[in-house]
């Protein structure tokens, strides 16, 4: 798909979620100009960014928490056709939170996040590259039910399972979040621009610094782009106050 395709399938779905929404009395259209002086002075309005909630004092209970939440989940379509709730894994006190798109069949199968040849892939950005143990990190995606046939998730299921991923990234509180691939990294940065825009620019979730990356799976497709996914873990590990490897 080129970018301008991607783009407008972007905007697409967006125009969809839209129309999801709950009206709260405010005229759509607005009037001829109307958008750009609401935009122009919401920007002058906006304070600067402050730091987000504090770390939870028992991530790991906060985590238990939302897993109980979220219970036996039927909150949207994807429920139907699932086999587990893959809630995400890993360190409750985790410095570094990876945020991908949706299970796949392996996840689906065994309740794991990336746990199928693209979580290979993953292991070895965490363990060989960045020197970290797998287990040290939290790794969670936008949707936490597979997608029929994995394809790309829609914006109801993003909105059904949007709560819960924020609430885990609050009890985690990590240092950085690295968003993999198009809908990890538009979901953290709340921006429609594609992938390749948006990688490797730093950018900020509820003061957490977010790095943008590509996702494993692109990565076995385009072995070339390694190379672009390193740069920016060299940038996660500056943010970590970590060494490069040598």
């Amino acid at each position: 798909m080129s970018e301008k395709d991607e783009i407008l399938a972007d905007l697409a779905a967006y125009g969809r979620l839209l129309q999801s929404m709950t009206p709260v009395g405010v005229p759509w259209p607005p009037p001829k100009g109307a958008a750009e002086a609401i935009a122009a002075a919401a920007r002058d309005a906006m304070p600067p960014a402050a730091p987000g909630p504090a770390p939870s004092a028992d991530p790991a209970a906060a985590l238990a928490a939302i897993r109980g939440t979220i219970g036996d989940c039927r909150r949207c379509k994807l429920s139907g056709g699932r086999k587990t709730i893959v809630f995400g894994q890993g360190n409750p006190a985790a410095e570094l939170m990876f945020v991908g798109e949706a299970p796949g069949a392996d996840e689906d199968e065994q309740g794991l996040a990336f746990v199928g040849r693209a979580g290979q892939l993953l292991t070895d950005i965490i363990e060989k590259g960045l020197k970290m143990k797998r287990a040290d990190v939290f790794i969670a995606n936008v949707i936490k039910c597979r997608p029929p046939q994995n394809r790309n998730p829609e914006p109801d299921e993003i909105l059904s399972c949007q709560p819960f991923l924020e609430e885990q990234i609050r009890a985690i509180r990590p240092k950085v979040l690295v968003g993999l691939g198009k809908f990890g990294a538009q979901w953290l940065l709340k921006s429609a621009e594609p992938i390749t825009r948006v990688r490797g620019r730093l950018g900020s979730y509820e003061g957490i610094a977010v790095m943008p990356t590509y996702h494993p799976a692109y990565l076995l497709r385009n072995p070339a782009a390694k190379k672009d996914v390193w740069e920016d873990m060299k940038q996660v590990l500056s943010l970590l106050g970590r060494p490069l490897p040598q």
